[in-house]
């Protein structure tokens, strides 16, 4: 087993993988106890080589597998990459491009919504994953061959998956259906963390204006605390706590106190001064942003019955065609037809309109029936 831990044999390395049309490449990261995913080894293999990158090797610079992510002709394969991309644009500032993530193009193959890795080597590859080290501490030096062959071994699958399902797509023309799917996967937007920003990943509980800014003054302030100390966002002070701050607005130790979310104590910190500081800036500015919050227009009545017929055509659909029904349309999307002929949905156009759209639209208008019969669902012209 190639094992890298000098940046001479990563460079090496690099320049055989940049001759090959593309690298499969997971991670071994930790993050449970920190903000910041902590990268403990890197896997990659290419037709014809393969290696274990160590990143925490002393010495070694990633400069040059960087390169390698960012080569326009070498083809990135990943499965669920998100965690991975994100990892790589932290390191390197920008996102590895070209990418293929199987597990989005296992919907446009039929192997499901979402399919786990092992479940997907199982119906692609007739293999079975070692499961013995999935739990193990991967920033724990040494790490042992059975570790290293278990980390290996879901890149030379991930090598052998991609040219079968990259030829079945190919041969049933759909290709093109993954495009959307991974020009959002390349969106640095999604990867953002700027703490200004991170009230966005909350529900919101109420739509006030007073609330909403409370909102996202204690959540951007959770969100630097954990970024400073390096610490998970519930380590400062869970979801519950910010939807407290905002209602309560404290302006004292006292108010922290009386507060159920809140740790005990926690009035009397320095991060709670500067929390109240941060609240006191917020409101007293006259200039502050007025949050008006815009209610996505409801079904009109009556549409109920026709949304729900319009989700039994998309499963039928989708069964029919071997594909995700997600990758063909959401449910609000599924509501938008209902309401509307020309909606401006991603369902209505291109390959998701032929495969659902035109028969969606038919349905409504009576010129297609759905029927029942010994249990199965069909779908008849009128």
């Amino acid at each position: 087993m190639r094992v890298i831990t000098k940046t001479a044999d990563l460079e090496a390395l690099c320049q055989d993988m940049a001759q090959q049309p593309f690298v499969a490449v997971d991670t071994e990261f930790m993050r449970e106890t920190t903000y910041w995913p902590k990268l403990c080894l890197i896997q990659a293999a290419a037709p014809g080589v393969e290696a274990v990158i160590d990143p925490l090797a002393e010495g070694l610079s990633l400069a040059p597998f960087m390169e390698l992510m960012a080569n326009e002709k070498v083809l990135k394969v990943f499965h669920a990459a998100r965690q991975d991309l994100e990892i790589f644009l932290k390191i390197g500032g920008k996102l590895p491009h070209p990418v293929f993530d199987t597990q989005i193009a296992a919907m446009a193959c039929g192997y499901g919504d979402t399919v786990a890795y092992d479940a997907l080597v199982q119906q692609v590859l007739k293999r079975r994953l070692d499961k013995s080290s999935r739990f193990t501490d991967w920033s724990r030096r040494p790490l042992s061959d059975a570790q290293l062959e278990y980390a290996l071994a879901d890149v030379t699958h991930l090598r052998d998956i991609y040219p079968r399902m990259h030829a079945k797509l190919e041969s049933e023309g759909r290709l093109s259906w993954l495009d959307e799917e991974h020009e959002y996967l390349l969106d640095a937007n999604i990867y953002d963390t700027t703490p200004e920003k991170s009230w966005n990943r909350l529900k919101l509980r109420k739509t006030t204006a007073d609330y909403v800014l409370g909102l996202q003054v204690a959540a951007a302030w959770r969100e630097r605390q954990a970024q400073q100390r390096d610490v998970p966002r519930g380590r400062i002070v869970k979801d519950e706590a910010l939807y407290e701050i905002a209602e309560q607005r404290p302006k004292n130790a006292a108010d922290f106190d009386r507060m159920r979310a809140v740790p005990r104590g926690f009035g009397n910190s320095r991060a709670a001064q500067e929390l109240i500081q941060a609240l006191d800036r917020a409101f007293s500015d006259p200039n502050r942003p007025v949050y008006k919050h815009e209610r996505p227009p409801p079904v009109p009545p009556g549409l109920g019955p026709t949304v729900e017929l319009l989700k039994v055509l998309l499963r039928y659909e989708a069964e029919r065609h071997n594909v995700a029904p997600r990758l063909i349309a959401s449910a609000p999307e599924v509501e938008e037809i209902a309401a509307d002929d020309n909606a401006s949905v991603a369902a209505l156009k291109g390959w998701r309109r032929e495969v659902f759209g035109e028969r969606a639209l038919a349905l409504k208008h009576g010129k297609l029936a759905l029927k029942l019969k010994d249990g199965k669902v069909s779908v008849d012209d009128v």
